[in-house]
């Protein structure tokens, strides 16, 4: 049976219109990760076939979000403050993999990073490093 956290963030990722366009899932949730992916369609690449960076940062980020709301109380929601991205070598393949994570939890902050990576014949290759801040704001 789910815990009340990942049915919140479940909730929470299948009212995501945009995640739905980009037909991305919501695989693993444990306390501070999680993972999202996402196939490359025709429709999310760039002018050379490549996954767009649009891609990579869409899932990132919000790998990295749901990865600091496990660590919230349940009246908290988390909201991006800032996310910086590293492209470090082309999205070929079929899947883009997003591995959220939670480097610190403060009162204010939240330090997050997410690792993507493009799956191509069954093999991963790191195409993304996001390191960014998430402010818990509590629900009203």
């Amino acid at each position: 049976m789910p815990s009340r956290i990942e049915t919140k963030i479940r909730q929470s990722f299948a009212s995501q219109s945009l995640m739905e366009t980009l037909r991305a899932s919501l695989v693993r949730i444990e306390e501070g990760q999680t993972e999202i992916q996402a196939p490359i369609l025709p429709g999310s690449r760039q002018q050379h076939g490549f996954a767009h960076a649009g891609l990579t940062f869409a899932i990132g980020d919000s790998a990295a979000g749901y990865a600091a709301l496990t660590t919230m109380p349940d009246d908290h929601e988390v909201l991006t403050a800032e996310m910086k991205i590293n492209l470090l070598a082309p999205g070929r393949g079929d899947l883009l993999v997003a591995r959220g994570k939670v480097i610190k939890t403060g009162r204010r902050l939240v330090i997050v990073q997410s690792d993507i990576y493009a799956c191509e014949d069954g093999h991963e290759t790191h195409v993304a490093l996001m390191t960014g801040t998430m402010v818990p704001v509590a629900r009203t």
